[in-house]
């Protein structure tokens, strides 16, 4: 089921919008809604929570415009409503004391497997802010023009970031 997504990017930076993501399982809804959208019982199952809260943080995410109505659908007599992203990305600013970057990272930690099934690589690097610039263009083009595998394959979580240390 798919539905048409929008710009491929979305900027989000309403007071609306930051509030409602600086609460990590809205990222984790977020992350959850694939292309084909889900419905708040999918949703449910997929991140092991009731649907009561699952529908709540919905609700917060569309009145905030980051997720939208989709598709319904008629099964077993019954009505399912799908819910989509508005954008494949959306960008989002740090928020108020970097409030919604702590909700993505905790919602990222909680995905990181425990064992050494993966890669996390941390570096400190000096760089000029036109190098700092040119880094941050090269890796968000790497990562958003690699083509996805089909739905069969593991999927993988991706984090890039390049940021200012507060230590000179």
């Amino acid at each position: 089921m798919t539905d048409d997504a929008g710009p491929p990017t979305f900027d989000a930076g309403s007071p609306a919008q930051m509030r409602a993501l600086a609460h990590p399982m809205r990222h984790r809804i977020l992350a959850a809604l694939r292309e084909d959208g889900a419905t708040v019982s999918q949703l449910s199952h997929r991140l092991r929570t009731n649907k009561g809260n699952a529908a709540h943080h919905v609700k917060v995410l569309v009145a905030a415009g980051l997720v939208r109505r989709g598709p319904r659908r008629t099964v077993r007599g019954g009505t399912e409503q799908y819910y989509v992203r508005v954008a494949p990305r959306i960008r989002i600013s740090p928020g108020e004391d970097g409030v919604v970057t702590r909700a993505m990272l905790a919602t990222m930690a909680e995905e990181i497997p425990t064992d050494d099934d993966h890669l996390l690589n941390h570096r400190r690097l000096r760089l000029t802010a036109r190098q700092a610039e040119a880094l941050a263009d090269y890796l968000d083009r790497l990562v958003n023009e690699l083509e996805s595998a089909n739905r069969r394959e593991r999927e993988y979580g991706v984090v890039v970031g390049v940021w200012p240390t507060t230590r000179r």
